[in-house]
């Protein structure tokens, strides 16, 4: 069986008893906690794969990697995916939560790149008109690159607006050039 289709089959179930408990947003929570273990602690995946590490041991390493004061409907769902043997998809399983989560709640991530800090003001009123464009949540994220000279770049969904400097003067060069 497919690795995408197991992983979003887990998700599906995971988030339909966590929304009938009252319970999806800790557990989106937890599944981003664990998607970010995966990304930024390599090991963990290797540890989580190694048939020689008890189950006991995989449990607990899993409920640390999902983050402080985890559920219990988190616990046992993890507790199901070792007893199934199905651990290397756990990475998979926490994405596809987070996507149907998002999709559920009608949430969209958007990120602004400026070339300096903005004000927590701009930063809000540019958080806005993504969430009137979107008629949704918006999560939102900041981020400065210097590389871009001056403007900036906000991107959400499929959509993307170069306002920088950078790409104007590209866009000057490349018309210089021909």
């Amino acid at each position: 069986m497919d690795l995408g289709v197991i992983s979003v089959r887990y998700a599906r179930a995971l988030l339909k008893r966590a929304t009938e408990l009252k319970m999806e947003d800790k557990v989106y929570e937890e599944m981003q906690v664990l998607a970010r273990s995966y990304l930024h602690v390599p090991e963990l995946r290797f540890t989580i794969d190694n048939p020689m590490l008890a189950q006991d041991k995989k449990q607990m390493l899993l409920e640390t990697a999902c983050g402080t004061d985890v559920t219990d409907l988190t616990k046992r769902f993890l507790a199901l995916v070792l007893k199934e043997g199905r651990e290397t998809s756990l990475q998979f399983m926490a994405a596809s939560y987070i996507t149907l989560y998002r999709q559920q709640k009608n949430i969209t991530r958007g990120r602004l790149i400026t070339a300096i800090p903005v004000s927590p003001d701009m930063e809000n009123k540019m958080k806005q008109m993504v969430e009137g464009r979107t008629r949704g949540k918006v999560e939102f994220n900041t981020e400065i690159d210097p590389d871009i000279i001056g403007g900036f770049i906000l991107e959400y969904d499929t959509y993307r607006l170069d306002a920088s400097v950078r790409t104007k003067l590209n866009t000057v060069l490349t018309t210089l050039q021909n």
